[in-house]
Order: C-alpha cells, then structure tokens, then sequence
C-alpha cells in the first residue's frame, strides 16, 4: 500500500509505504497474497487491506497536517474482486474509531479471501464466456479484451459455479478499486468505468453493463438482474462519490469537507500519473514488459486491452501485456555475455541496426502478446529458420525482437505511428542506454526516463486534485507541474528507415511463429 501527498503546485510533499509481509507478518503473506497448493489459485486476504489501511494513516498523522487535505483518490490491483455480505452497510456506516478497521468490518464480508489478478484457475470459465458471446473477438469487441483469466467476470463466474454458497450470501461485489473508497466514505461506492473495463462484463464504448455479458454467468433474466444488483451502477471516472467518514475524521484527523473521488485501477491511474496524451506511450520494463498509451480509436484486438480512459473522455487506454521481459533478457545475456552487461553491449556495437536481416524471437513462457508457446526462434536474412545465431547477432536480435513486437502490437490496437510524440519509460531496464536507443529508433521518437517511481500512487493523487479543484480544466494542463522527466535517447534517421523496412517482415514472421503453433 503507498500514499503520496501533493500540494497546489502539484509538488510532492510525502510519501510512505506499508510492507504486506514486514508489517503485516500475522496474516502470513507472501509479498501480500497467498498462493494456494493447487498452483493456480492466488488471494490475498480482506482484512490485511483493512489494518494497512489503518497502518498507512497511522503513519500519515504523524508526518502531515491531515485536516488540510482537500481530496483524495487512488488506485487498486486491477481485477481483484471483494465480496461484501448483507451487513456490510451497517458496518460500514457505524465505524466506531476506538476499535480499528478489521475490527470493525470483520463480519462484513461474504468472503475473506479476495482472488486477485496472479490467479490462473478459471480456464473453464474463460471458455465458457468466449463460447456464449460467439468468440473471443465478439467478447473483446463489446469488453475491450478477450477472456483472461485474472478478469473479474471469469473470477465472479467461478464463485457462482464453485461457491453457490459464498455467491448467495454477496449482497455487493466491489473491485479493489472500489473497495477502498468504501471504507473511506463508510458506504459501498460504485465500481469505476476505467476500471470496469478489466471484468470482461462493460460494454467499454458505452460505459454500461453489457447485459451479454451478464449473461453468459447467470442464464435466466431473474439471475442477471441479481447479478447487475450485486455489481451496482458504474460510476464515471471522475465522479466525487462522497467525503471522509467520521471514523477517519476522528481517528485521523481528517476534515469532514474532504471529498474522496472515485479510484480506478492501478494501470489506468499510471497513465495518469505520467500523464499520458494522445501519441504518448509508456513502456514499464520488468519482469514482464507492460506498454499503455491513450488512443482515439476504439480498435479491440485478441492479444491487448482497451479501457474507458480516467482523464480523458475522448480517448480510450490501450495495453499490451508481454510475459517475456527482463528474465529472457537476463537469460540471452548470461548465455553470450557471461552475465556481464558491460560485454553484452559490446556485442551489440558489433552488429548495425537490423542485425544484417537477422531477426530472433524469444521466449521463456508461452507469450500472452502474441499469443506462441515458450522457445527460441531464429531466422537469417533470408527468412530460412536456423538454429542458432553468433553471439554478436544474439545479443542484438533479442533486443530488437522486444522492441518491434511493442510497436507492431501497438499499432494493432490503434496506436497511429504518424502522431507519435514521447515514449515514457519506468522500471529496472530504463537505465539500459541501448534499449532506450533502440525503442527511440523503433517507433521514431524521444526517450523519456520518468523521475517519479510511483506514477500510479500520483495519478490518484493527481486526479483527485482535479476532480476537486479544476474540474473545469484540462487535466493535462493543470498537471503539467508534475511531470519529472529527463530525455535519454533520440532518434537516428539511418536507423529508423531501418526499422521501418524491418517491421513487415518481422510481422510476417511472427505470424509464421503463431501459425506453426496451432499445427
């Protein structure tokens, strides 16, 4: 759990943290969630979100003066889902600041696991939802993506066909994202339309139920009608849904005036916080690479996602999830490098941009994006596959087959190469100077190191700001303050004609690749 406190001036003013496992030891957690024996089951638990709700202001009164905050807002793990039972209203309205929050809402919950977005175990019921709405491109059409299985719909279909029970006895179903301000307001919020959009269940273009949706996890009218209940009306990005309850007022310090607004998911809100415009993409380089940008068009695809966007009305977030990040580039480095990154950019000096026609595609895991089975993939200048390439041609190839997916699968769900402007990158491989190179020469644009480690924590922060005081203005102007960036690689001309040519032909490629798979 982070917070972080802006002033006017869109100045970081504090920042803090709470450790799920270091703080939080007596639930038993690792890295906050636990992993069930059957190896694709992951929650974490209700009440641990509850006391480091506590843990975190707790911390907060001590740093801040908390009765001149004005508003807040924030994010949540997208697609976790928490169920609330008939009694959490009057736990909710009744919070008694003596006691502390787990306390108080401990019998408010229908269930006190939340499965959350590392969960893998509901391969029946992505099928099921496919099936019912005519394919996954019919599903990704109305929701902005396709079934997967962290999405909540999935989540919310395995506990109406595994826990009848459980599922009986939800009177609410919340999202993290809207859980959270639950608790704050001291009443069930709305689930957000941004976030909506990561449950496989809105119709994205609409900001509605998708009544299809629906369903396809409770057949008869009478059932969905249930189900659209429990979920509550979605709430519009920028909606103040209520102000700080007596318990934090009390406990706290906070003032009755603060207005909390509507938080969104952890994505969404780190395009706020890096504060994303139309030709903008961020690329998170990690364990798995993430890309997201805001685009004009409404282009579903079968490998990506599109969101209602949370600070722009006009457009809409595209993400791309890669699996293969910084383990397949450790990986091909320790193979023709020796784990030494100093000799793996040598080797790449050694080789031009394009790799001569070479082009490699790796693998540790199967890839979510595009969608083909773990391995290593190898083709000369010819097109011919090979088996293995020189050391030189290795260490450029992997590098180059990372940047080129980001681009071609970027422009598969609307991102429009002739509007480009910045690309923002974060994460453990920005610091890699031939990365940020080859990305700048890749999609043609400037290089951006993003100075602000939490964007995610900041676009709560920041659109609580706006939604509060500027509502009226662009947030894109009122927020340009907050943006600490340094420029960290350029493009080169030679290099980007390069790229361009190379692109069809590693599209084509790749194609192969998935073909092959499906044989």
């Amino acid at each position: 759990l982070k917070l972080i406190v802006i002033d006017d001036e869109c100045r970081i003013i504090n920042t803090m943290a709470v450790n799920f496992g270091k703080e939080l030891p007596e639930f038993r957690t690792e890295n906050g969630v636990h992993r069930h024996t059957d190896g694709v089951t992951v929650t974490s638990p209700v009440h641990m979100w509850l006391k480091a709700i506590d843990v975190c202001f707790e911390k907060f009164k001590k740093c801040v003066d908390v009765s001149r905050i004005r508003a807040i807002s924030g994010c949540g793990q997208q697609h976790g889902t928490v169920y609330w039972n008939e009694n959490a209203e009057k736990y909710l309205s009744n919070l008694c600041e003596s006691n502390d929050l787990a306390e108080s809402l401990k019998d408010a919950f229908a269930r006190n696991d939340s499965p959350i977005w590392m969960d893998s175990s509901t391969t029946e019921e992505c099928e099921s939802l496919e099936a019912a709405l005519g394919g996954p491109m019919v599903l990704a059409e109305i929701s902005g993506s396709r079934a997967f299985h962290r999405f909540s719909g999935n989540q919310i279909m395995k506990i109406i066909r595994k826990e009848k029970q459980v599922y009986e006895s939800t009177k609410h179903i919340s999202l993290v994202s809207s859980f959270v301000p639950s608790v704050l307001c001291g009443r069930v919020i709305g689930i957000d339309a941004g976030d909506a959009g990561g449950m496989n269940l809105m119709d994205v273009r609409k900001g509605i139920w998708s009544e299809k949706c629906l369903a396809a996890l409770a057949t008869t009218d009478k059932e969905v009608a249930i189900l659209e209940k429990k979920l509550g009306s979605i709430v519009p990005c920028e909606t103040v849904v209520g102000k700080m309850a007596p318990y934090f007022c009390k406990r706290y310090g906070f003032s009755s005036e603060c207005e909390v607004i509507a938080f969104t998911g952890d994505n969404l809100s780190s395009l706020a916080g890096l504060c994303l415009q139309s030709g903008d993409v961020a690329i998170s380089l990690g364990t798995s690479d993430t890309l997201f940008l805001s685009v004009h068009q409404y282009v579903p695809a079968l490998e990506g996602h599109l969101f209602r966007n949370p600070v722009d009305p006009n457009t809409y977030m595209g993400m791309l999830c890669f699996k293969n990040g910084s383990f397949t580039r450790d990986r091909i480095r320790n193979v023709v490098a020796a784990s030494d990154w100093k000799s793996f950019a040598t080797l790449i000096t050694q080789t031009p941009p394009g790799n001569n026609g070479n082009i490699g595609f790796y693998f540790d895991d199967n890839e979510i994006v595009p969608n083909i089975r773990r391995g290593d993939y190898r083709f000369n200048s010819h097109g011919e596959q090979v088996s293995s390439f020189e050391a030189a041609v290795e260490a450029r190839a992997v590098l180059e087959h990372q940047c080129l997916a980001k681009r071609l699968h970027a422009e598969n769900i609307g991102y429009d190469i002739s509007r480009r402007k910045r690309i923002f990158v974060t994460g453990g491989a920005s610091g890699n100077r031939h990365i940020t190179q080859m990305l700048a020469n890749v999609f043609n644009c400037d290089v951006y190191v993003h100075e602000n480690a939490d964007s995610a924590a900041l676009g709560g922060a920041l659109r609580a700001r706006h939604c509060s005081m500027y509502r009226e203005k662009d947030f894109f102007n009122i927020s340009a303050n907050a943006i600490s960036s340094r420029l960290v690689a350029q493009p080169n001309s030679d290099a980007v004609k390069i790229y361009d040519r190379m692109l069809p032909v590693y599209a084509k490629l790749e194609k192969k690749i998935a073909a092959g798979r499906k044989e």
